[in-house]
């Protein structure tokens, strides 16, 4: 009898994962957001790396474009290797990590702490260095994450802040949106099918550019990576504003393109971007909620939860893309569940 990888197994828990989240974070959400209404930080900053970088990209994006709260990414070396003491004070730093196990992410937020910052971490083992160092825990309940590509501690990255921007926001769309996201992405596991068969026709590449706007721009990056984690494609994410600057020159070397569409105020945008390849007669396919896309997502009903089910269907992709090569996605060379950087 064959068995999934853990890479299929853990990326199918989502819907589960995201309604225990949601259900059992609530009355965290409300403390942190009547903090955050209380004492409102003049802006946010980040501190992760790899795919909870990633999943820091789209909570960048939500952030500004809901809360109007500026966000940058801080680099944990400024501290922990040049060790320069910020002053973060009006700051709300958000770490996000699924071990809570890197030491320099740790000494960051305990540094953050120190200097009066208000501190988050969105983590998944709750007895872990970070989450004792951090002033707020949003859990992400995924439960025990074997596979070393993270899929479900990404995909609950992305939702863990959210309950706490419609609080503060007053979005009742994004409210509305949050209970029913857990059935939408039952339904996007129903287009794994699809899935493996758009990933077959890549089953030979070696080069991969991946492209998005705005609030799925985060999950374009966490695709690249996840490409090169797990079916040893040397993958590139970029914006599709910015892809025309330079990088379009390496349609000329017949580099296929993997687009993320969305429905949101990118959309239109994004859609040109898009046309204006496929006449320079890029090689393109597409995910996401938009219609007419070459894997399209149930819609579900908000910019901020579409990148969830995008992200979703795309690890799907990227699994049966792995075993389309031969490779098992659950033991990529030279990778390890845990890196602890200093």
């Amino acid at each position: 009898m064959i068995t999934d990888p853990l890479m299929l197994q853990e990326t199918r828990e989502a819907p589960q994962i995201i309604a225990r989240q949601l259900r059992e974070n609530a009355a965290l959400s409300e403390a942190l957001a009547a903090r955050l209404r209380e004492r409102r930080p003049s802006y946010a900053v980040t501190v992760a790396r790899g795919s909870s970088d990633h999943a820091c990209t789209v909570l960048k994006y939500a952030l500004e474009t809901h809360l109007a709260l500026p966000v940058a990414s801080l680099g944990p070396s400024v501290h922990t290797l040049y060790g320069a003491q910020l002053n973060l004070s009006s700051a709300l730093i958000i770490a996000v990590s699924q071990s809570g196990a890197s030491p320099d992410v740790v000494e960051t937020v305990r540094m953050a702490r120190e200097s009066g910052a208000t501190t988050v971490a969105l983590v998944n083992v709750l007895d872990s260095d970070l989450a004792r160092e951090a002033e707020f825990v949003l859990p992400l309940r995924c439960g025990d994450e074997r596979a070393v590509a993270a899929t479900k501690s990404y995909l609950a990255s992305l939702t863990a802040l959210l309950p706490v921007i419609a609080n503060l926001s007053g979005d009742q769309a994004l409210a509305t949106a949050l209970p029913r996201l857990p059935e939408v992405l039952e339904r996007t596991l129903e287009l794994e099918g699809d899935a493996r068969e758009l990933a077959s026709r890549y089953r030979f590449a070696s080069n991969l550019l991946v492209l998005a706007r705005g609030l799925h721009f985060g999950v374009a990056q966490e695709a690249a990576l996840k490409l090169k984690e797990t079916c040893g494609i040397h993958a590139e994410a970029y914006s599709a504003a910015e892809f025309s600057h330079g990088p379009k020159r390496l349609l000329a070397e017949g580099i296929p393109i993997l687009g993320f569409r969305s429905t949101d105020a990118a959309a239109d945008a994004t859609a040109h971007a898009y046309a204006e390849l496929s006449q320079d007669g890029a090689d393109l396919r597409t995910l996401g909620p938009a219609a007419g896309s070459s894997l399209t997502t149930p819609d579900t009903r908000h910019g901020l939860t579409n990148p969830v089910a995008s992200a979703l269907v795309f690890y799907l992709f990227a699994a049966h893309l792995a075993l389309h090569r031969g490779l098992n996605p659950d033991s990529p060379p030279m990778l390890h569940k845990v890196t602890r950087t200093r």
